[in-house]
């Protein structure tokens, strides 16, 4: 069984025992998170789809930590004109386990 949730703003693919990495959530390690924006649903053959979510399904997760991403740099040059700018940046996650997917 897999289900599609959006955290953020962005769609995940999941199944129980998947870890995944998502933006900064404010919740501590340790904690559970119920994810209630599920968009598909799907096991024993046949999968349900919501308009725009299903109606009482939802995910259980399990907070690991927060992290860091990799460090993404970007580059900035302009030839003949003496420039050119650097910058990094690591962007905040949080890592999460699936413990659970319950369809509506």
């Amino acid at each position: 069984m897999y289900a599609i949730v959006e955290v953020g703003a962005k769609q995940y693919n999941v199944k129980k025992g998947d870890v995944i990495e998502v933006e900064k959530l404010e919740n501590e390690a340790g904690k559970a998170l119920i994810l209630d924006k599920v968009l598909l649903v799907s096991g024993d053959g046949k999968a349900e789809i919501g308009q725009p979510y299903i109606k009482g399904a939802s995910v259980k997760a399990a907070v690991l930590g927060q992290i860091k991403a990799d460090k993404v740099i970007t580059y900035k040059y302009r030839r003949r004109k003496a420039y050119h700018l650097k910058k990094g940046h690591r962007q905040k996650m949080t890592r999460i386990k699936i413990e659970e997917i319950k369809a509506g």
